[in-house]
């Protein structure tokens, strides 16, 4: 499983991180996070224990649906719906349309945090 970089920097220096970046005036290096929260405290409600719990059940059981994953893990498919979808935002899960069904497929499960 892929492990990723995710950074934590004030919304102000990550947009003009980004203006950098289009203007080519800074070429970000090997190894720097592409994926930003704006605070710790965003980054700690997506990252949270019960969601990175989330992850290691997808990765490890696969279901086939977002109903059988709510079954294995007692959430409501509406909360672990919304749940997905956000992790899904960030490139952390991939929701994959198959036979009239979603199912959620893990693309990382472990996270390196870089705060600036």
């Amino acid at each position: 499983m892929k492990s990723i970089t995710v950074g934590i920097m004030p919304q102000e220096q990550i947009r003009a991180r980004m203006y950098a970046i289009a203007k080519g005036e800074y070429k970000p290096k090997s190894g720097e996070p592409k994926i930003w929260f704006t605070s710790m405290k965003s980054a700690a409600e997506v990252l949270s224990d019960d969601n990175r719990a989330l992850l290691h059940v997808i990765k490890d059981a696969q279901p086939k649906s977002i109903s059988s994953l709510a079954e294995m893990t007692g959430r409501k498919p509406s909360n672990l719906s919304r749940t997905l979808k956000t992790m899904s935002g960030y490139g952390f899960v991939e929701m994959r349309r198959e036979n009239n069904q979603v199912r959620p497929v893990v693309k990382v499960t472990d996270f390196r945090i870089m705060a600036c």
